[in-house]
């Protein structure tokens, strides 16, 4: 009588567990008339690795290359050509006598000491003036990527007809107030650039994790019903797009399709009718969660994503992001990100093996 009542009590723990599970599962996932999620709520995906620590070399890092992009070039008229150099030259290569394709230009600007060019031919340059008309002979390697020339001599006539060099600029307070709105010294600009680079790493992770638990959720979604009117229109118009480009090039579509894209009409048309409905899922999706998760922004939830979206898209502000949209598309765009955000704030990050 006792083992009887264990195992009904038993079984009846099983099921309650199992109804639990149940209801669990079902509360992760939602279903309409138009489509089903199987899960959207606390979807695995394989963790993200976090930012690395910013270091100091990796400040001097940035802090380079940000000198070396607003370098300036300076001519020199008064000396031969050196070593670092960019010499602007004229040249002409000959093999057995006989110019060959590809061995000769104009006004060809050449770092010496790149190693662009076949070994000697840089050197060569070097300690000649500028109106200097020389010969120099070299050979191409025997693993030279045009086979028709490797290993064969060459002579090349080079003519120097500038001489320039680039001037780096020092790292000082005076260059850091013209790259700079905030800071004023080198030790502030060193932090600036410290700060930005944290906040490019973590930006990075974060639309990474975005990513994954998007996509996992798209996968997890079957579209039963799409607003076929809606895929029709959105079709319609941009393939308008791709007829207004062929009649300003005065070609047939096809021909312009095949041409730019390399494709028939058909296969277009099936890539256009994929990428519409690809897009209509993601926006049902958005709407479904949405709704379900009761995910409202207010007019100032909505103006704070304006503001985002105006510094991201490189408008001046939210005004002329709205004069280049539609308000109701920026909404849309607004909602998916409020509604990506609860899903990563909701998901579970695996670690790998």
């Amino acid at each position: 009588c006792n083992m009887k009542k264990k195992l009904v009590m038993m079984l009846t723990g099983i099921f309650a567990a199992s109804m639990m599970l149940a209801g669990c599962e079902a509360s992760k996932g939602l279903e309409t008339d138009d489509l089903k999620i199987t899960q959207y709520k606390g979807v695995e995906v394989s963790e993200v690795d976090k930012p690395e620590k910013v270091t100091d070399e990796d400040v001097d890092a940035a802090i380079q290359a940000n000198l070396q992009t607003n370098a300036t070039t300076e001519e020199v008229t008064d000396r031969a050509v050196e070593e670092g150099d960019t010499a602007t030259i004229d040249f002409t290569g000959k093999i057995d006598g006989t110019e060959f394709e590809g061995g000769s230009s104009t006004d060809y600007p050449l770092v010496i000491g790149s190693g662009s060019f076949i070994e000697g031919f840089e050197d060569s340059i070097i300690g000649h003036n500028i109106g200097d008309t020389f010969d120099w002979n070299g050979k191409f390697p025997d693993d030279y990527s045009n086979a028709d020339y490797a290993g064969k001599d060459v002579t090349f006539t080079i003519t120097v007809k500038g001489i320039s060099v680039e001037k780096v600029p020092e790292l000082t307070d005076d260059f850091v107030k013209s790259v700079s709105d905030k800071s004023t010294t080198v030790d502030e600009y060193k932090k600036e650039v410290k700060k930005q680079l944290e906040d490019e790493a973590q930006a990075t992770y974060e639309d990474t994790l975005r990513q994954e638990v998007w996509q996992t959720v798209l996968d997890n979604t079957e579209v039963k019903k799409y607003p076929e009117d809606e895929v029709k229109e959105m079709s319609d118009s941009l393939t308008e797009q791709y007829q207004s480009a062929a009649d300003y090039y005065g070609q047939e579509m096809s021909d312009f399709i095949e041409q730019q894209m390399g494709m028939s009409m058909d296969e277009f048309n099936s890539q256009v009718d994929d990428a519409v409905r690809s897009s209509i899922k993601e926006t049902m999706v958005t709407d479904a969660i949405a709704k379900k998760e009761k995910i409202n922004p207010s007019d100032d939830e909505y103006n704070e994503q304006f503001e985002d979206m105006a510094e991201a898209y490189g408008y001046e502000d939210v005004d002329a992001l709205k004069e280049a949209a539609e308000e109701d598309d920026l909404k849309e765009i607004a909602l998916s990100n409020l509604v990506k955000d609860w899903l990563v704030d909701n998901c579970i990050q695996v670690a790998g093996e």
